[in-house]
């Protein structure tokens, strides 16, 4: 391939940038309280049990123009995932963990057994995994935007210390997220930043977490275009090397 074909298409790439950029914002920040709090499975639970409330609403088959509402059913059933855990979190906290897990191997199967007589259940579930992020418009991140702020904003105010807003704010995000960029790239933005700065400072942690952010879905974006491979599973695999980089640079750093 000539290497014009590896210039960065803004008028292709720059709506998907611009969403892969509005995830990274927060979730590099809420990964680094997962990890934290040692529930690393919540953000790919609760991301599954939104794709679940989307395939549900997808087959109920309630009209053609059905954007708005597989978001609000995405939300629905992330927020009644946040509840159940807010609510077991307090009465079963040595089972929180296995019960997260279970809650998504539930939420798995029934999407699943949802799509089964589907024609298009393979290729709608695999869409919802891996996302389409390359077709993202302009459109759909003032939303999502406004969304962000919102949970920025309340975060920032000190909401992530009280369990029952985390959950719900955790969960709002993820909602957005994963009609954006899919469940895949939900987890990756969400716990492979906060891998690769276990340990740093908060500042210099979610500096270093937003470049790696930053870089792996620019290029993981830019790639998938040339390579022609889908970008989401290119984004996480990018994400995944610069996180091995960025862990030599710091063992380099720690002999030096």
């Amino acid at each position: 391939m000539d290497g014009a074909g590896w210039g960065f298409d803004a008028a292709l790439l720059g709506a998907p940038l611009l969403a892969g950029l509005l995830v990274v914002a927060t979730h590099v920040l809420l990964g680094r309280r997962v990890l934290e709090r040692g529930i690393i499975f919540i953000d790919l639970t609760i991301a599954q049990v939104a794709a679940l409330g989307v395939i549900a609403m997808g087959l109920a088959e309630l009209g053609h123009d059905d954007g708005w509402r597989a978001q609000a059913a995405a939300g629905v059933a992330a927020l009644a995932a946040a509840a159940l855990l807010t609510w077991t979190e307090g009465r079963f906290r040595k089972l929180q963990e296995a019960l997260i897990g279970s809650l998504y191997v539930v939420a798995a199967s029934a999407a699943l057994l949802l799509l089964a007589r589907n024609p298009h259940g393979a290729e709608h579930l695999q869409e919802l995994l891996a996302g389409q992020i390359l077709w993202v418009g302009m459109s759909q991140l003032g939303p999502v935007a406004l969304l962000y702020a919102i949970v920025l904003g309340l975060w920032s105010a000190g909401a992530s210390t009280r369990p029952r807003a985390f959950y719900f704010l955790f969960a709002l995000t993820v909602m957005a997220s994963v009609q954006l960029v899919g469940v895949y790239l939900v987890f990756a933005s969400l716990i492979l930043p906060a891998i690769a700065t276990s340990g740093l400072p908060e500042r210099r942690g979610l500096v270093v977490g937003y470049a790696i952010g930053a870089a792996g879905y620019a290029l993981g974006l830019w790639g998938s275009v040339p390579l022609d491979l889908p970008a989401g599973p290119l984004i996480v695999c990018v994400l995944a090397a610069l996180v091995l980089v960025t862990a030599v640079v710091r063992g380099l750093s720690r002999r030096a």
